[in-house]
């Protein structure tokens, strides 16, 4: 994204701040490609054949955002890491709507065992969405962490600026955080 293009969504996020509702509306169109990249990498994560396309994904997490949030958005990185967590809620609720049998109210067990991974093979979400949340309970910057650099596929630097810390700590509560998950999502 070019500096003036960085200039607008900055601006535009403090105009949200201070109630001008036309700002929000201009931010979707600065910041699509964006939000369609962190879409895009999530559902990758997915099973094949999603019912949910990456438009409809970020669509979807966009109104979430505007309407839920106080809109208290300080820059651009911050506005794309709130908006991977809610990308996130909104798949774990599909996923939640779809392992429920309408006619019994059941949960449904999943057709494959729960695994980890952080390359391109798939993995249960909604067990890796209870394990972040039981990290979250332990470190919450750890979870943070896995939040910025996984589901939203922020770097290193990124995720360091963004949480105020340095490099090396962020690349500790990666490698931490990553082994936590791993034996928490890993079946015995």
């Amino acid at each position: 994204m070019e500096s003036a293009s960085k200039d607008t969504v900055t601006r535009l996020l403090v105009e949200c701040r201070k109630g001008q509702r036309n700002a929000v509306e201009r931010i979707l169109p600065l910041l699509y490609d964006d939000l369609r990249r962190i879409a895009k990498a999530q559902l990758r994560r997915e099973r094949p054949g999603h019912t949910l396309s990456p438009t409809s994904l970020v669509h979807e997490a966009y109104l979430r955002l505007i309407h839920e949030n106080e809109q208290n958005w300080e820059h651009r990185l911050h506005f794309l890491s709130l908006a991977a967590q809610v990308i996130r809620r909104v798949l774990v609720d599909h996923a939640r709507a779809r392992a429920t049998d309408k006619r019994s109210g059941k949960l449904v067990q999943p057709e494959h065992p729960t695994t980890i991974a952080f390359d391109d093979r798939g993995f249960e979400l909604l067990a890796l969405h209870e394990a972040l949340e039981k990290l979250a309970g332990l470190d919450e910057r750890q979870s943070h962490v896995v939040e910025l650099r996984f589901f939203a596929g922020l770097s290193v630097e990124e995720t360091a600026k963004l949480l105020a810390t340095s490099q090396a700590t962020v690349k500790r509560d990666w490698e931490m955080a990553r082994a936590f998950l791993y034996r928490e999502l890993t079946p015995s």
